[in-house]
């Protein structure tokens, strides 16, 4: 049973879900980087129903942009099979293997906090690497003719899978970075448009995985849906006012100090 009640906290839940949805819809990541660390340190959620119910919050979010990046010919359809052929049994094979081996919740939950620091740390670096490795992307040439690097690409999609599954982290700040360092000559719109929509399949199957072993709470997701999905909507029409680089430092520090939140509660 939740240790948390949300007949008290549901303020802080909707404010928290709406800060978060604000910082996504202006810098485009951040669903489960933010979220999870928040529903842990801050809600005091176990962190097993904190990552299957960010999940699918995740995929909920992320399938809101994906229609529009589709309209826009964002997408690059080979890729997101490609890394969805990796991503997928990656996430499958992690469900599989939290279920065989039963860990003891104490256990479990001291390893996802930890895999949740590093996996922090590491998007916080991404997101101010992100901007290094995108140089030259104008003269980028267009996505039928970027050849797919099959074995890599399938590799970073089965990584994404156990990591996304494990964590709720990475499909986003880590994913796009990635894949920039794979096709470097794929605008940066493409890059970003792709990984949002291989995030929604990938997000969808590991929370249903999850909830499938009883590690989602549906009003505490509904709670999260009624502050992010308006933040979301604010936060991408002020996307324009702020430098970007000054977005990614902030959302950077504030990964920072989720991951330090945390540290403190291992």
């Amino acid at each position: 049973m939740p240790e948390f009640d949300l007949q008290i906290l549901w303020p802080m839940v909707i404010l928290g879900g709406f800060v978060v949805g604000f910082l996504v819809g202006m810098t485009g990541v951040g669903a489960g980087s933010l979220m999870t660390p928040f529903l842990i340190a801050k809600i005091g959620v176990s962190p097993t129903l904190a990552v299957g119910t960010d999940l699918l919050f995740a995929s909920i979010t992320k399938a809101s942009a994906a229609w529009p990046h589709h309209t826009f010919g964002n997408v690059n359809w080979r890729l997101v099979g490609w890394l969805a052929t990796g991503s997928v049994p990656g996430s499958l094979a992690m469900l599989a293997l939290l279920r065989y081996l039963d860990p003891d919740t104490a256990a479990m939950g001291l390893f996802i906090k930890e895999a949740l620091v590093a996996a922090l740390l590491i998007s916080s670096v991404a997101i101010l690497v992100y901007p290094l490795v995108t140089r030259g992307g104008s003269q980028a040439v267009e996505p039928t003719n970027v050849p797919v690097r099959r074995l890599p690409t399938l590799a970073l999609g089965l990584v994404l899978g156990s990591v996304v599954t494990l964590t709720s982290v990475g499909a986003g700040a880590i994913g796009v970075v990635i894949l920039t360092l794979l096709y470097p000559t794929l605008k940066t719109r493409r890059l970003i448009g792709t990984d949002i929509v291989h995030a929604v399949p990938l997000t969808l199957v590991s929370g249903l995985g999850h909830m499938s072993i009883g590690n989602t709470s549906f009003v505490l997701l509904g709670l999260l849906l009624a502050g992010s999905l308006p933040g979301i909507a604010i936060g991408s029409r002020l996307t324009g006012i702020l430098p970007d680089w000054m977005l990614r430092i902030c959302l950077s520090v504030i990964l920072c100090f989720a991951a330090y939140s945390l540290w403190q509660r291992i």
